[in-house]
């Protein structure tokens, strides 16, 4: 069972959000592995499904520096924190049901999943490693993801060995269909370093799936029925999604 590498393609923050859930809900061949890498028709920001959306507003002007800016955001199926997507490298894995990297603790395919983004960008040079440890958090409080990505980074994110920045986090959904991975590498985060962004693809894609224990396999678009991508998006959109809590 190889690990299907889509065709990459830039969207809006809702098709883009979309998409990944219905690859994981109605992928129309044989399960199997699939990895897509994707951008951004405009400034987006995504958000966890449990993020308050003053939280989010008030993250987004922060980080943006303008209280009147209007980048699109839209309320992941997955949790995890706020995600710029400005200047990052967005990509999503979903797993079938049933596969040996489904069935690990959350923490444990998060692990697996960037130990190959690791060796991807050191490949070409980056101090790039996975987070062994937490920070010491806050008494009474757990080393798990949340708040801001890329402001900290906790146990198995991916960091720079040298400056100790976070470069690459994930956050995941599991239900009866699989494993959603959506995972971020912030790109201005690396360096001086100069990285091949398309060689990086290949090495990650062929780390994957050494750890899946199979090989890479382009595949075409998936035909998902137009109406069914335009309705999860136009829901994605909607302030009763994004403004629930």
């Amino acid at each position: 069972m190889a690990l299907e590498l889509l065709p990459s393609r830039s969207a809006g923050a809702a098709e883009n959000m979309a998409v990944d859930f219905l690859l994981l809900q109605r992928y129309p061949q044989a399960a199997a592995p699939r990895f897509r890498r994707y951008g951004w028709h405009r400034p987006a920001f995504t958000f966890g499904y449990s993020q308050k959306i003053a939280f989010v507003r008030a993250q987004v002007a922060a980080l943006t520096g303008d209280p009147e800016a209007r980048p699109e955001l839209c309320r992941r199926q997955t949790g995890g924190g706020v995600v710029d997507h400005r200047e990052d490298w967005t990509y999503a894995l979903v797993i079938p049901r049933g596969h040996p990297l489904e069935e690990l603790r959350a923490v444990e395919s998060y692990r697996l999943i960037h130990e190959a983004l690791a060796a991807a960008l050191a490949a070409q040079g980056v101090p790039a490693e996975v987070k062994r440890a937490c920070e010491p958090p806050p008494e009474g409080a757990e080393c798990t993801p949340g708040g801001v990505c890329f402001q900290r980074a906790e146990l198995y994110d991916v960091v720079n060995r040298l400056s100790g920045a976070k470069l690459a986090g994930a956050a995941q959904k599991r239900n009866k269909h699989g494993l959603l991975f959506q995972g971020s590498l912030w790109q201005p985060a690396v360096g001086p370093t100069a990285v091949d962004w398309d060689r990086f693809e290949a090495d990650f894609a062929a780390g994957l799936a050494a750890a899946l224990g199979t090989e890479t396999q382009p595949v075409p678009w998936p035909e998902f029925h137009e109406d069914e991508v335009a309705g999860l998006t136009e829901r994605y959109s909607s302030p009763e999604w994004n403004e629930q809590r």
